[in-house]
């Protein structure tokens, strides 16, 4: 896809919509996004993939459901961190200050998963946009 270095300083200040990912690039048939974010996302699984996150910079949490009936938890990135939400477990990302970050999916992969509540005005509900650079 790109036959040169992307900068990601440069691909984040690119853009300024929240929870609107940009494809920086792919890797076999997964796409490399990044997106900014604040608020809360949306309720939201996976079912046929993981989601991969990087927290860039910035405040991330991410509210977990399991279908197990295990209590719902939430687990609190700092920057530099990364997470793994396994395929088909219900989950929400939020941000009080914002955040921006890092998320490895394959390419084709809906914001919004499989299955998902209503999806409110804030959300860009996509397979991710290109990178304007």
């Amino acid at each position: 896809m790109n036959e040169r270095a992307i900068n990601l300083d440069e691909a984040l200040a690119s853009f300024h919509e929240l929870w609107s990912p940009r494809v920086v690039t792919r890797v076999n048939d997964y796409d490399v996004r990044v997106a900014k974010v604040r608020g809360e996302y949306v309720w939201h699984a996976h079912d046929g993939t993981d989601e991969f996150f990087l927290l860039l910079d910035g405040d991330l949490r991410i509210r977990l459901r399991e279908h197990d009936g295990a209590p719902e938890r939430t687990v609190a990135l700092e920057r530099g961190s990364v997470f793994v939400v396994p395929r088909g477990t219900e989950h929400r990302p939020e941000s009080d200050g914002g955040a921006s970050i890092l998320m490895f999916e394959p390419t084709g992969t809906l914001t919004v998963g499989d299955r998902h509540e209503e999806v409110p005005d804030h959300v860009d509900a996509t397979t991710g946009h290109p990178l304007g650079l």
